[in-house]
């Protein structure tokens, strides 16, 4: 679905040319009958297997991709592969968890100004988040969030680019908006970018 985190396992299956049939769907149709009966949370992303088995949350499919599909760089038992499960349960639980008040303050507030504060607090957290990922992007030689291309980076990727949504400032995270453009430059996430009706930010 064009704008959501499920971009981050379509550069996936684009980098290491998976056999997986990528389905992309508008905005809304992830609540309608037809794809609730493969996800029952109505949410993006899930892989169904050709025996019927549902797999969702992008870290957890990244993680079968890494498994089935990837080289032994990718393997759970190497260096890389210990910090990238880490960064993206980082990613997944803390920083995209923290959209919540933006995607939704409603869910956390009713009056107008209580949703206000949700917003601002929000925010503040968002913030304190990219500084921490715009550091270890920096830390790591400021090419690759782990210091070598991972899951990580295509996650990382989509989190970079909702910072566009926000009143906060891409220069303010020079190292995120350096590797937005690399990655913009890549033919796998071009791909996938194209599969899910979306265009480069720039």
């Amino acid at each position: 679905m064009p704008g959501t985190c499920s971009l981050s396992p379509n550069i996936a299956v684009a980098w290491l040319d998976a056999p997986v049939d990528v389905h992309t769907m508008a905005y809304g149709d992830h609540k309608k009958d037809a794809y609730l009966a493969i996800n029952s949370k109505g949410k993006v992303p899930a892989v169904r297997f050709e025996d019927g088995d549902v797999l969702t949350e992008a870290a957890a499919i990244l993680a079968w991709l890494g498994a089935k599909h990837g080289s032994e760089g990718y393997g759970r038992d190497t260096a890389l592969g210990r910090k990238e499960a880490e960064a993206l349960s980082y990613m997944t639980s803390e920083v995209h968890a923290a959209y919540g008040g933006h995607f939704g303050p409603q869910n956390f507030a009713e009056t107008d100004a209580a949703i206000e504060e949700v917003k601002r607090k929000t925010y503040e957290k968002l913030d304190g988040h990219y500084k921490r990922m715009n550091d270890i992007l920096s830390e790591n030689g400021g090419d690759w969030y782990l210091g070598k291309r991972s899951f990580a980076d295509s996650f990382l990727y989509v989190l970079t680019r909702w910072i566009d949504q926000t009143p906060l400032s891409y220069d303010d995270y020079p190292a995120l908006k350096q590797h937005m453009s690399r990655m913009e430059a890549d033919p796998g996430v071009q791909i996938a970018l194209r599969r899910q009706n979306m265009e480069p930010i720039g």
